[in-house]
């Protein structure tokens, strides 16, 4: 496993500020190569970004700093300009990938706004629109989320106690269907982990955010 030195980080974050810098100038972190990225739990604490672990499709993880945070949604920009946001712990857009998704609808209602209430059987429908070896998907999602035994995270250092929900997401037209899980900080309602496909049952995405954004 490689660390990233700590001068590394600072040559990236040196002069930039979280709420003043659009995406053009965001500050992101990556280290090239075959193994997974690992930074030191003093490292996350010590920089005043929120941070994530990112996998993309089963390859490398790598480390991602918040580049901007805006009307409830959270841009995290990759080394190689590759864009993901998301929103209640949801990924609601992406660009750069290989495959994209470029919309979801009805976020308002998602029963991950409001994590701590969640119950079992809760349901939501909306409109996905992705792309799937370069050509355009749309459809109507059915989720239907169904409570796990409880895990405990560690974190950055800290351990950190989740509800787990499992949402399966069906698209009826098609027939595909496909499995989302989120690990819910109990205190905060935070979505502190999760595994998400694009829009259809494929590329899928793995988060795990180590310093959340503050509220």
């Amino acid at each position: 496993m490689r660390y990233i030195p700590l001068l590394f980080l600072c040559l990236f974050l040196q002069g930039c500020t979280q709420t003043q810098k659009g995406l053009t100038e965001t500050v992101k972190l990556a280290l090239l190569g075959p193994d997974d990225v690992q930074v030191s739990d003093e490292q996350v604490q010590s920089l005043p970004y929120a941070s994530m672990y990112l996998r993309l499709n089963q390859g490398q993880r790598i480390f991602v700093v918040l580049g901007f945070d805006e009307n409830g949604q959270q841009k995290w920009v990759t080394r190689d300009r590759s864009m993901l946001v998301t929103q209640h712990g949801r990924l609601v857009k992406t660009a750069g990938l290989s495959d994209n998704l470029s919309e979801v609808t009805n976020l308002e209602q998602d029963p991950l706004a409001d994590a701590l209430h969640l119950t079992e059987g809760a349901s939501w429908t909306r409109t996905l629109s992705w792309s799937e070896a370069g050509k355009f998907r749309a459809g109507t999602a059915v989720s239907r989320f169904n409570r796990q035994p409880d895990e405990i995270l560690t974190l950055a250092g800290n351990r950190v106690a989740c509800r787990v929900w499992q949402e399966e997401v069906t698209l009826p037209v098609s027939g595909k269907s496909w499995t989302n899980t989120f690990w819910i900080d109990t205190t905060t309602g935070q979505v502190r982990q999760a595994q998400q496909s694009l829009g259809g049952d494929k590329f899928f995405i793995e988060t795990t955010i180590l310093k959340p954004a503050k509220s």
